[in-house]
C-alpha cells in the first residue's frame, strides 16, 4: 500500500528516532518522531513527545486520517502578544513581567511532559497574575487575597483581542481566578500552572526551610508528576 513520504519511515534521518527519560521515574524511552505520546511501560506515566514532527501531515487535509491526531495552531505568535499585553499591563514593574515569564517558563516545561493544552497553559502561565496592580489599588495590602478577583476581567478583556474560542478563553479566565485558592478547578492545565507559579515562589517563600521541610512542602502541594520531579531537583537534590 502506498505511504505518504512525509511519514514513510524509509526516508527518515537518524535523529527521527530518539531516546529520553521518563519525567516521573528516569525509565529510558525510545521516540518515533511522530508519536503524539507514549506511556512509559514502567511507571505507567503518559509521556508528550518534546519533538513532535508530523511532517507534511500538519498541513495536509488528511493529515489526521494518515497520522490519527488532530493538530492544534501554533501558539507562538499569541504567545509573544499575550507577553507584549502583560508587559502593557505592569508597565515599569519588572518583578511582576520577570516573575510571569519564569512562571511561562516552568509551565511550558511542565506541558511537554504533561500535556494538556498549550494554548491554554501558555496564556494562563502569563496572565495568572494580570489582576495584582488593580487589587492593589482597592485593597492594599490584601491585594494577594483580591488578584484572583480582579484578574479575569482584565485576562478576558486581553483575550477577547484575538481569535480564541469562547471555551478557552473561560478556561484561562479560570485558571488566573483560582491560581492560588485552587476553587472549582482541577484541569491538567490548572494543574500545570499551579506547579509552575510554585517552582517560582517556593525558594523565596520557603528560604528558612529545611530540605525535610521542602520534601513535605512539595509531596503535599505539587499537583503533577513533572512539576514535583522539578521541584525536588532543584530544590531538595541539589
Amino acid at each position: 500500500m502506498f505511504r505518504c513520504p512525509g511519514q514513510d519511515q524509509r526516508y527518515w534521518k537518524p535523529e527521527d528516532v530518539f531516546e529520553m527519560q521518563c519525567p516521573d521515574c528516569g525509565n529510558d524511552m525510545e521516540f518515533f518522531k511522530d508519536e503524539p505520546k507514549l506511556k512509559c511501560r514502567k511507571c505507567g506515566h503518559v509521556v508528550i513527545n518534546p519533538k513532535i514532527d508530523l511532517g507534511c501531515a500538519e498541513w495536509c487535509q488528511y493529515g489526521a486520517r494518515c497520522v490519527g491526531v488532530t493538530f492544534s495552531k501554533d501558539t507562538s505568535g499569541l504567545k509573544n502578544e499575550l507577553i507584549e499585553q502583560m508587559k502593557r499591563v505592569f508597565g515599569d514593574d519588572r518583578r511582576r513581567i520577570e516573575h510571569a515569564l519564569a512562571v511561562l517558563d516552568y509551565a511550558e516545561r511542565i506541558q511537554t511532559a504533561e500535556g494538556g493544552d498549550p494554548l491554554v497553559v501558555k496564556a494562563a502561565a502569563i496572565l495568572h497574575d494580570i489582576g495584582i496592580h488593580q487589587a492593589e489599588r482597592k485593597y492594599g495590602s490584601a491585594a494577594g487575597k483580591y488578584q484572583e478577583i480582579e484578574g479575569p476581567p482584565i485576562a478576558k478583556e486581553i483575550l477577547g483581542k484575538y481569535d480564541i474560542a469562547a471555551d478557552v478563553v473561560e478556561h484561562i479566565c479560570r485558571i488566573v481566578g483560582s491560581h492560588h485558592s485552587a476553587k472549582d478547578i482541577d484541569t491538567i492545565e490548572f494543574r500545570i500552572v499551579w506547579d509552575a507559579d510554585w517552582l517560582v515562589n517556593l525558594p523565596a517563600d520557603f528560604a528558612n526551610s529545611s530540605k525535610e521541610e521542602l520534601q513535605e512542602i512539595i509531596d503535599k502541594r505539587f499537583k503533577t508528576a513533572a512539576g514535583r520531579r522539578m521541584a525536588k531537583e532543584g530544590f531538595v537534590q541539589n
